[in-house]
């Protein structure tokens, strides 16, 4: 049985969107088998096109829109006038329809939310404004964030969800405990440390159809490194997350990361898909020297395709990985 990946063209909600196609193939007989897993991975390739074509958000964010406003899952379906188990059926992954994803996406305001709970016939009088009094709350808060210099959304972008940061909004968090985990695993450089993180990433899309952290990747002479990774890399040792320490070389300073004894590693963040993939990176390339581990990405065609201009890296090109 040959693993076999195709281009092909396959319709959701009279849509086609072309994905790359994982099956095996038995070479004797030419039938195609596929296991629960390769039918994951092509269907949430179609599902995210058809997600970030209609800009409809994913389930975490559809979570935080909720969890924002205090409300349980029957609860926010009522105020969206949608069936009592729609909202917990798109948390858990359903896709909503066009026109209930725009309406999500308008609870998100506080204004819009407002204008919903008065409209809504199911909600009690007293739990109306104890709604209206959260969602004036957020408003005011949301205001005087706003004065304030947001470095952490600044780092990683505030980007949409799409095939550039690998259908996740930026995760801070995981990409933080990304860093810490390598840092304690191999104590590699800053150029090694930057190969890691992309192929941990890449590799999970791989294998999912989703990345772990949300960060994209760009394509420069070193290879892939995520965006801002200078900036990134010096906020989280400046908020005492790693240690930074410097090294003389002929050719220059080397920055190694090592892990803080006061700071540990939180697996908790991930899930175990996630840190499966972080273990299986971490074993591959726990003797690739720097150097090497260069010469290995340069052979990704993610890199190749995008070296030239020095532009973000598609997460597609996770289908074609080489060398993990």
């Amino acid at each position: 049985m040959k693993l076999t990946k195709e281009k092909r063209s396959m319709t959701f909600r009279k849509e086609k969107f072309e994905i790359v196609f994982h099956y095996f193939k038995c070479e004797e007989s030419g039938e195609q088998f596929t296991t629960t897993e390769m039918d994951e991975v092509n269907m949430n390739q179609v599902y995210n096109q058809y997600r970030d074509l209609h800009h409809i958000p994913f389930p975490a964010e559809i979570t935080r829109i909720r969890e924002k406003y205090d409300l349980s899952a029957a609860k926010m379906a009522g105020v969206l006038s949608f069936g009592a188990n729609n909202y917990r059926l798109y948390e858990a992954g359903e896709i909503p329809s066009v026109s209930n994803a725009k309406l999500i996406r308008l609870a998100d305001e506080p204004d819009n939310f407002m204008k919903m709970v008065e409209e809504c016939e199911e909600l009690k009088e007293k739990d109306k404004q104890k709604l209206i009094v959260k969602a004036k709350q957020l408003k005011e808060e949301r205001w005087k964030d706003s004065l304030d210099f947001d470095v952490r959304n600044y780092l990683l972008g505030q980007h949409r969800a799409n095939v550039y940061s690998g259908y996740k909004n930026p995760d801070m968090s995981k990409f933080t405990e990304m860093v810490v985990f390598f840092a304690d695993q191999l104590k590699p450089f800053k150029t090694k440390m930057n190969k890691l993180l992309f192929f941990a990433d890449f590799l999970m899309f791989k294998e999912t159809g989703f990345s772990i952290s949300g960060v994209r990747y760009k394509a420069i002479d070193m290879g892939p490194v995520p965006n801002n990774f200078q900036s990134i890399f010096e906020y989280l040792a400046n908020h005492d997350e790693i240690d930074v320490f410097s090294t003389p070389f002929s050719n220059g300073i080397g920055e190694q990361f090592i892990a803080r004894k006061d700071r540990r590693f939180n697996k908790e963040v991930f899930s175990e898909k996630e840190f499966d993939v972080l273990k299986t990176v971490a074993k591959k390339f726990k003797m690739t020297s720097t150097t090497d581990i260069i010469q290995l990405s340069h052979l990704e065609e993610g890199w190749k395709k995008n070296q030239k201009e020095k532009s973000e890296i598609s997460y597609q090109y996770a289908f074609e990985l080489t060398q993990i």
